[in-house]
């Protein structure tokens, strides 16, 4: 059977034991990412000295790739807003930029809502570790350079009794990781520490990854990433298996917050400044819409579809830069076609475009700011640049 969807490429993992960040960084090395281009990553991020230390380790009989960062021993403590900056500066393609961005939001939104902190004040040791900042935006790179469009994974084992970290004894799993897990399959075993990580479970939900058994496809490779604990009589690995879909791309299934709240006395100027802190805090939409109210007075219907993870930033945003005195939270399930960039070569050079597909179709959309830019560059009007892709 060929394969209905040529430029898909999909990623099954397999998390027998959990999943962290340089257990999914190692797989990805094992399906076939250079070092040498992580270390140009760290680079980029202006993390010279960063060395990514990388081995074939055996783990209850089965070998895999166990990656091991190191680094300057004194480094500064970063808040979610320094790692933000940092990320954002750097010479990085859009998606590993969008990418990374992502999961350090996940990650400081939940450490945010659990200790009571603004999200841009977020301050902590696990957020502003170097592994973690490299293991983040490493894996993001790695997923951009496999050509990974889609991600799917098994159910996810619970560990069982306390941990430590930098807060003290914590509940297994930890609170940060139970709440990054909402909407994944998750299962109990009687295996002693943590599992899975917050970091591990903020990159499966940064790349939306559907907990449902392998789904069709012509594999190509296995990569197994090691953890660096031993587990006696069990293997810690995470095997990512790596190939082309023999199925037609379904719709993406996912559960999505839907935030609404009805406004009859703001300044028409601050909806603006409003709806750009919505989508810092993680927004997938904003809309506004014209109502009559009470004493018919006219007045605006805010709308705000996230995710479920962006719950608490978002309401920060509505009640501090709104007037709203209530919000009414509903929790979803929305369908979309999947969606992702595409490079077409055009006359006037490549164009960065959209691509839909729903059902085994195929649609190329304009991307607003990339033909904003050609149209700009080239003088040329921005309705001939969108007859382009047409």
């Amino acid at each position: 059977m060929s394969n209905p969807n040529p430029s898909e490429r999909w990623a099954f993992f397999d998390c027998f034991s959990g999943i962290s960040g340089d257990m999914t960084l190692g797989a990805l090395i094992d399906l076939g990412l250079e070092v040498a281009d992580l270390e140009e990553v760290a680079n980029l991020l202006g993390l010279e000295e960063v060395r990514f230390e990388v081995q074939r380790v055996t783990k209850e009989h089965l070998s895999g790739v166990l990656v091991k960062i190191t680094g300057p021993h004194h480094q500064p403590h970063r808040t979610y807003r320094d790692i933000r900056d940092l990320i954002s500066a750097a010479s990085l393609s859009s998606r590993v930029k969008d990418l990374s961005l992502k999961m350090f939001r996940l990650l400081g939104e939940v450490e945010a809502r659990i200790h009571g902190q603004p999200l841009e004040e977020v301050h902590f040791h696990e957020l502003g570790a170097l592994d973690t900042l490299a293991d983040v935006v490493g894996v993001a790179y790695g997923v951009e350079k496999l050509g990974i469009t889609r991600v799917f994974c098994s159910p996810l084992p619970m560990g069982w009794g306390m941990i430590f970290a930098a807060h003290g004894r914590l509940p297994n799993p930890a609170p940060a990781a139970l709440e990054l897990l909402r909407g994944l399959s998750v299962y109990g075993t009687d295996i002693p520490g943590e599992l899975v990580t917050p970091t591990g479970a903020a990159i499966l939900q940064a790349l939306e990854a559907e907990s449902e058994l392998c789904p069709r496809l012509r594999l190509q490779k296995v990569g197994y990433g090691a953890g660096s604990r031993d587990l006696p009589g069990h293997p810690n690995l995470l095997r990512v298996y790596l190939g082309e879909p023999l199925t037609a791309a379904p719709a993406l299934k996912e559960r999505v917050l839907v935030l609404e709240t009805h406004i009859d006395d703001m300044n028409p100027e601050l909806y603006e400044p409003l709806m750009a802190a919505l989508f810092a805090a993680g927004a997938l939409d904003v809309s506004l819409a014209p109502i009559q109210m009470k004493k018919n007075r006219p007045g605006v219907r805010l709308t705000v579809i996230a995710p479920l993870a962006a719950r608490e930033g978002l309401l920060e945003r509505l009640f501090l830069d709104s007037t709203t005195l209530g919000v009414r939270v509903q929790e979803m399930e929305r369908i979309a076609a999947r969606r992702r960039q595409e490079t077409i070569n055009t006359p006037y050079g490549p164009l960065r475009v959209k691509v839909m597909e729903y059902g085994g179709h195929r649609r190329v959309l304009p991307e607003y700011e990339a033909c904003k830019e050609m149209a700009e560059k080239h003088g040329l009007p921005i309705i001939e640049v969108y007859r382009l892709i047409e």
